[in-house]
C-alpha cells in the first residue's frame, strides 16, 4: 500500500517477500497465531455451557467439583499445581504439580480422580482455557463419566471456589523459598494433607473438610 500510494510503484506481496527473503529484511508486524488459527480451522476445541451458574452452596459431596490450574514461582522456576475441589466439603479431591503446563498436567489430575469417583455421573466446572477445551481431555472426562461445565469468558469469578483454595495456598504456604521442584511437590501434597484433614474452616461448622464430607454424607443419609 505505501509503494502504491508514495511512490507510484505496483507490486503484490509474494514479490515483496521474495525480496525481503533475499536481502534478509524482516517486517515488524504481529502475525497471526498459528494455534488460534488451527483451533478456528479445525473446530476440535469445545467449549461448553456453564451448568454450575455460580451454584456454590451444594450440600451433596463428590456431584460437583471445580478445576483450575495456578502457576507456583519458586527459586528461578515456576511450577504449575492442578487441582480439584469438591464443592460441597471444600476437599481437594484430585491434584498434580509440574514443572511444564503441557497437556500431562490435566491428565494426571484426571488419574488422580480414579478409585474416588462413583457410578453417578459428577459435575466438573473449569474456565474455557485450552486444557479443558482439548479433545483429550473431553475424551477422558467421559471416560470417568464427568460432565464439563465451563466459566464464561474472562470471567475468573465463575469458579470462584478454585480461586479461594489457591488464595489460601499462596498466602500460607512458604513455597517461593523452595530450592528444587521436589522440595515444592513435598511441601504441596502437605499442604493439600493438613487442608484436608487439619485446617478447620468456619464455613464448615468449625470442621476440616474430610470431616464435613462424613457430616453431609451421614445427614444426607
Amino acid at each position: 500500500m505505501k509503494l502504491k500510494d508514495e511512490y507510484g510503484v505496483v507490486m503484490n506481496h509474494k514479490k515483496i517477500e521474495r525480496i525481503k527473503n533475499q536481502y534478509n529484511l524482516i517486517t515488524k508486524i504481529r502475525r497471526k497465531n498459528p494455534h488460534k488459527v488451527n483451533l478456528k480451522k479445525t473446530k476440535e476445541h469445545r467449549y461448553f455451557s456453564n451448568i454450575l451458574n455460580r451454584e456454590f452452596k451444594q450440600h451433596e459431596p463428590m456431584k460437583i467439583f471445580c478445576t483450575d490450574i495456578t502457576y507456583l514461582p519458586f527459586g528461578k522456576q515456576i511450577a504449575y499445581l492442578s487441582a480439584v475441589k469438591d464443592i460441597a466439603s471444600r476437599e481437594i479431591v484430585g491434584w498434580s504439580i509440574s514443572p511444564n503446563i503441557r497437556m500431562d498436567l490435566v491428565f494426571s489430575t484426571l488419574d488422580n480422580l480414579r478409585g474416588r469417583l462413583g457410578e453417578k455421573p459428577i459435575l466438573l466446572h473449569s474456565d474455557q482455557g485450552f486444557h479443558y477445551t482439548s479433545p483429550n481431555f473431553i475424551h477422558r472426562t467421559k471416560t470417568l463419566n464427568l460432565v464439563q461445565s465451563m466459566s464464561r469468558k474472562g470471567m475468573c469469578t465463575d469458579n470462584a471456589p478454585m480461586e479461594s483454595f489457591f488464595g489460601h495456598f499462596k498466602d500460607e504456604v512458604e513455597y517461593k523459598n523452595c530450592q528444587s521442584f521436589e522440595e515444592l511437590k513435598q511441601l504441596t501434597a502437605t499442604y493439600i494433607n493438613y487442608y484436608n484433614n487439619e485446617r478447620r474452616q468456619w464455613n464448615l461448622n468449625k470442621m476440616t473438610p474430610a470431616e464435613y464430607k462424613q457430616h453431609l454424607m451421614s445427614t444426607s443419609g
